[in-house]
């Protein structure tokens, strides 16, 4: 089992930063792929970016791409998003969820349904 928490949310103006944190606990972390996710009112969960066990493969939706940057420290059992240039269509819940993949890609990366485990989410408001 591993159990995930998310930390890091808030309310900023458009144009801000804000580094969201996924921190695992729980048996052991090694060897787990992490996906961030978003949900926003009203609108279905989608993918935002992934990380491989090793840091050494990033994937990212294209919404975010040049602005969000995903990284993890595995020592620290701890995954990150670092988020910038932020915009109000990036408010949402956002939620981190590990999962185990013989191999990845940006298919696997990005397919919600592939993950096994969640965390509760955080929630980012970005005000224009």
């Amino acid at each position: 089992q591993v159990q995930l928490v998310e930390s890091g949310g808030g309310s900023v103006q458009a144009g801000g930063s804000l580094r969201l944190s996924c921190t695992a606990s729980g048996r052991t972390f090694s060897g787990y792929a992490v996906g961030w996710f978003r949900q926003a009112p009203g609108k279905e969960r989608e993918f935002v970016a992934g990380i491989s066990w090793t840091g050494g493969s990033t994937y990212y939706a294209d919404s975010v791409k040049g602005r969000f940057t995903i990284s993890r420290d595995n020592a620290k059992l701890t995954v990150y998003l670092q988020m910038n240039t932020l915009k109000p269509e990036d408010t949402a819940v956002y939620y981190c969820a590990a999962a185990r993949f013989g191999r990845i890609n940006t298919v696997i990366a990005s397919t919600e349904q592939n993950y096994n485990y969640w965390g509760q989410g955080t929630q980012v408001t970005v005000s224009s």
